[in-house]
Parts: C-alpha cells; sequence; structure tokens
C-alpha cells in the first residue's frame, strides 16, 4: 500500500480539482495536459531512444488542423476527424522518418528543425486552413451525448487522454519491446547483434512520439474551438523539448513533471517580470533560458529522480522472476558436422588491410581457438563472421548457407550468438534486462500487444529463460542489479549468458576470460566444456594461453591479419614460426 500512495493521492487529487479550484487553475491544469502528451512523446523518442526532435510541434499542428478542416468544411464527427487525424500523422511521421532518422550526429536535430519550420509555414499558407488567420467555429465535442463544452467538462477527456497514454508507455517499456528501445541509445551495435531492428525500432518511437502530439492537438482544437500557426511554431517545440528535459527526460512521469513545472512559471513569469522591469516582454524565455543551461550542468536526469528520493519508499519487496514455459529450442547439428567455414576473407579499411586470405572452419562440438598479438585483426575476423563488418571479399559459410552478406540480425537469427572484445551493455537497466535482449529474437509480440500488456506470458517466459542462462554462468544472485554495478569479469560472464539467450549453435566469445579471477576462470572452462558437451560449436578470442591451450580442441594463429598456424593446441605450442610471432620466440 505504501508504494501506491503518492499514485492514490495524486489520483484523488485530479479528480476533485475542477470541483475545487477556479476556472483559471482549471484552464492551466488543461493545458499542462496537453503538454504532458507531447512531452511524454519526446520522452520516448528523446529520453528514452536517444533521438532528438525540435519539430514536435507540427505533429500538434497536424492534429489540430486535421480535426479543424474535417469537422468545419466536411461536416465530419469528431471522433471520426481524430482516426483520419492519427492516420495521416502516422503517415507524415513515416515519410519524414525515413529521410530524418537516417542521419546522425547533430544533424538529426538539425533536420527534426528542417521540417518543423516546414510544416508550420505549410499550415499558415494553405488557403483552405485559413492561412495565417486559422480555423474558428470547430464544432465542441460531444461524450455519449454529454457536450463538453467548459474547460472544467475537458478536463477530464485531455487527464483521462493522458494517464492511458502514461500507462500505455510503461507497458511498452517493460516489455520485449520497450528493452529494444531502450538499447537504442547507447547499445545499438548490441542490440542489433542480439537480433534487434534498430532502423524499425527508431520509426516506431519516432510515429508514437508524433502520434501522442496528434492526439494533443485534436483534444486542443476542440477545448480553443479555433487554431492558427502560432502555436505550432519551432520556438514550441523547443518549449516541448525543454519540458521533456527538465523533468525528467528518460523517465515516463517526467513527462508531466516538466510540463507541470514550465506551463506554471511561465505563468507567474509573465506576471511577476514586468512588474519588476517595468515594462512588458518576453522576459521569461531568458529566465527559462539560464533555467535550462543550469538544470544540464546540475540536474542532467531532470527533477523526476530528484523527486521519487523523496516520496515514500517504491520498492517492491524481493522481486522474483516467475516460472514460465520454456521457450523452444533449435535442432543442434551433429557433432562433427561443419557449421562454419571461412573462405579467403579480406578486410580493407580504407588502405588498411585488417585481415587477408583468412580461412578458418568451426564443427559443432568443439572449441576453436583464434590467438594472435594484439593488433592481429581476431576481433574484427569476429566481426567480419557475425556481420557487424561485412568482409570486403571471400566467402563465409554457416550451416551451409552464404552470410557473408546479411545483416548481423539476420546472422544472429540463423544460431549464431557472440560477445565483444570491450563489453557492450546497458548500465543503468537490470542485469536481468540486459541478458534478456539477447532473448529478443524468440519473442514475436509487438508494440501494440506491449502497450496493452497483452504479452505477459511472452514476456515471462522471456525473463526465465534470461534468468536460467545467468544461473548457467552463475550469476543468479545479481538478477536485479544494475549491469553497470558489476565488476569487469561479471560483466563478461552476463555477456556470455545473453549470448546463451540467442540459442545459439555457434558461440564467438571474444576474450570471455579477461578479467575473471582463477576460479571464476576454472568456472568458466567448465560451462564451455559442457557446451561444447551439447554439440555446440565455439569460436574463441583469448589471451590467456593457460585457458586457451586447456581447453580448445584446435587453434588458429594470427599475426598481421593473416594466418600463420593450425593445428592441434600442442602442436602450435611447438611451431617455431609461432613462438617467433607471439610465444616468445624459440629458445
Amino acid at each position: 500500500m505504501k508504494r501506491h500512495l503518492p499514485l492514490l493521492v495524486f489520483l484523488v487529487a485530479l479528480a476533485v480539482s475542477p470541483v475545487m479550484l477556479s476556472e483559471f487553475y482549471v484552464t492551466l491544469l488543461n493545458y499542462i495536459g496537453l503538454y504532458s502528451i507531447v512531452a511524454l512523446g519526446l520522452v520516448l523518442l528523446t529520453g528514452v531512444g536517444g533521438l532528438t526532435s525540435f519539430g514536435q510541434a507540427a505533429f500538434v499542428g497536424l492534429g489540430a488542423y486535421a480535426t479543424g478542416y474535417l469537422t468545419t468544411a466536411h461536416a465530419v464527427s469528431p471522433w471520426l476527424a481524430l482516426l483520419i487525424g492519427l492516420a495521416l500523422t502516422a503517415v507524415v511521421a513515416l515519410i519524414l522518418g525515413f529521410m530524418t532518422l537516417r542521419l546522425s550526429g547533430h544533424y538529426l536535430p538539425l533536420g527534426t528543425i528542417a521540417w518543423g519550420i516546414s510544416l508550420y509555414f505549410l499550415f499558415g499558407n494553405l488557403d483552405f486552413l485559413g492561412g495565417h488567420t486559422g480555423l474558428t467555429s470547430i464544432p465542441v465535442l460531444e461524450l455519449f451525448g454529454y457536450r463538453l463544452d467548459t474547460g472544467r467538462r475537458f478536463y477530464y477527456i485531455i487527464w483521462i487522454a493522458l494517464l492511458g497514454a502514461i500507462l500505455a508507455t510503461q507497458n511498452l517499456l517493460n516489455s520485449r519491446e520497450g528493452r529494444a528501445i531502450r538499447a537504442l541509445k547507447g547499445g545499438g551495435l548490441m542490440a542489433e547483434a542480439m537480433g534487434v531492428n534498430t532502423a524499425r525500432t527508431k520509426t516506431v518511437i519516432f510515429i508514437i512520439a508524433a502520434l501522442f502530439a496528434c492526439v494533443s492537438g485534436w483534444l486542443y482544437a476542440h477545448l480553443q474551438r479555433f487554431v492558427n500557426p502560432t502555436p505550432f511554431g519551432l520556438h514550441i517545440g523547443i518549449e516541448y523539448l525543454f519540458m521533456a528535459v527538465v523533468g525528467g527526460a528518460a523517465h515516463v512521469w517526467g513527462a508531466l513533471v516538466g510540463a507541470g513545472l514550465i506551463t506554471v512559471l511561465k505563468q507567474w513569469l509573465q506576471d511577476i517580470l514586468p512588474k519588476i522591469f517595468g515594462q512588458s516582454g518576453n522576459f521569461e524565455v531568458i529566465f527559462f533560458g539560464l533555467m535550462l543551461i543550469i538544470v544540464l550542468q546540475r540536474a542532467r536526469d531532470g527533477i523526476w529522480p530528484w523527486l521519487i528520493r523523496v516520496l515514500p519508499s517504491m520498492e517492491t519487496g524481493e522481486r522474483v522472476v516467475a516460472e514460465a514455459e520454456p521457450l523452444p529450442r533449435r535442432q543442434m547439428p551433429a557433432t562433427g558436422a561443419v557449421v562454419l567455414e571461412v573462405k579467403n576473407a579480406r578486410k580493407v579499411f580504407g588502405g588498411l588491410v585488417a585481415n587477408n586470405n583468412m580461412s578458418l572452419t568451426v564443427k559443432a562440438g568443439e572449441v576453436m581457438a583464434l590467438i594472435g598479438p594484439n593488433g592481429a585483426g581476431k576481433s574484427t575476423m569476429f566481426n567480419c563472421i557475425s556481420g557487424v563488418a561485412p568482409v570486403t571479399s571471400g566467402e563465409i559459410d554457416f550451416l551451409g548457407q552464404r552470410i557473408e552478406t546479411l545483416e548481423s540480425r539476420e546472422i544472429v537469427r540463423r544460431g549464431m550468438g557472440r560477445t565483444f572484445q570491450h563489453v557492450r551493455l546497458l548500465p543503468t537497466m537490470s542485469v536481468l534486462e540486459n541478458v534478456a535482449i539477447g532473448a529478443h529474437l524468440r519473442g514475436s509480440k509487438g508494440v501494440l500487444s506491449a502497450s496493452l500488456h497483452l504479452e505477459r506470458t511472452e514476456e515471462a517466459r522471456l525473463l526465465a529463460e534470461a534468468k536460467r542462462q545467468l544461473e548457467r554462468v552463475g550469476l543468479g544472485g545479481h538478477l536485479f542489479d544494475e549491469a553497470g554495478s558489476l565488476p569487469l569479469g561479471q560483466q563478461r560472464l552476463m555477456e556470455i549468458a545473453r549470448a546463451l539467450c540467442t540459442d545459439p549453435c555457434l558461440l564467438l566469445l571474444d576474450e570471455p576470460a579477461a578479467g575473471l579471477r582463477y576460479l571464476e576462470k576454472q568456472a568458466l572452462a567448465e560451462l564451455l566444456r559442457k557446451l561444447r558437451g551439447e554439440g555446440m560449436g565455439i569460436l574463441l578470442v583469448e589471451h590467456d594461453m593457460d585457458f586457451v591451450m586447456g581447453l580448445a580442441d584446435r587453434v588458429v594463429v594470427m599475426e598481421f591479419g593473416e594466418k600463420i598456424s593450425e593445428g592441434l593446441p600442442e602442436e602450435v605450442q611447438k611451431d617455431p614460426v609461432v613462438l617467433e610471432a607471439y610465444l616468445g620466440g624459440v629458445e
């Protein structure tokens, strides 16, 4: 009960506000609700997904103008106009997203500024939309015959829409699709290697944010019963982003906190500052600019993380992973069958030849070690095999099929799991959630199912699989720890668990023993022997020669991007070329 108390108090306060407050404050709350819906989309898009957009006000305009035009010029029902506006917004967002989301760095926000300005001037220059004068006489919204013709009556539909959007967004982020969304910010390469289509995921959250803005615009139009281009300009788009950042850009409830704080402060400052300076003007803009600088310096995570620290405890007690039916497993190849064959692989970066004429095979039920000095091209070879950095020339056959032209997410779907030389994880997510990303391709429920929380059975199975793999690598006691809090050795074990969640028949391990203590290395070696006994092929890059020679069935030695030796561990150890190049020279 204690953990739900703040929410219950908030909901009760919302319910009684129209009765207890004056018309002015009810109107203020209406606008806070409208702004929060837009800011919520920016939390999903910018705070969680890492895609900065200054153009959300234009999508608000699409929703407002769509219902304004359809209801006044063609007498369309406002509810039907909402559906048409959502469809129109989705199409426009898909087109703009296709063009914009290919950009990276500072080019992405510049792209959103460009189309935001374009749509703003489009609204003002189309005669059938009323030009800069706008549209008037937008009809009153009716719900089951009840006319929402005052701010007090309109209040509840705004806040029901906002709370519904918050609930749907929370459901989405706590799902398989939500983990893919959270992986976009700083984990895109890892997510692709685990089977996530990051381009699709970016487009999805871009469209969702646009649809939220459209709903806000539709509500705004029927609340005001008048629209013109002014509220949909670039400066308003910046203000929406400001709300999300101040409230807590990575937190769902931060949208509401930011919108509330900025709206109330703006109103107060517009009343107070002219009295101080003795003249009217947009002095509040100067104040907000300084405020944003301070927030970015002192509280980059926004106000919400600070707020929840002073609220009653939100802890739920002991957290557990529910038992669930195991996920289906793929059929392993017959022991001894060739699962991977690399033929004359060559990888060139500009004028640098990283791999040259590399050939090797890995069989089911064996551990193949790939060793060599630093810079020999071992990790590059891994990236070529797994599709992260496709080969310049040569062939790569996996389970009898050519894969050198496939994306990494398609290769992992065929049964190839991998870890990275430099650990790639999402540090603020739990260990369990990080590992569950590896099971992404083994689920099928989409965004709509996640938002409505209809994927709970599948989600339970995915989390149970992640728990099982963590227990296999000895991290069963760290399920709910933040991944970034683990020492390096345990982070590498977590990566192995994540790779095992993909249900591979070939496992690529890049320096898995780095950072492990002696007993941890022994436990890892025992796990790899067990996987080998189950028929899994393992391709291993490692610098610890004692670990390699005590585990590997065969060894390939690389130097300067080329293979210089291949054979059994004891043969390679005696090879004069290897001794000279890597193991210290001939005595």
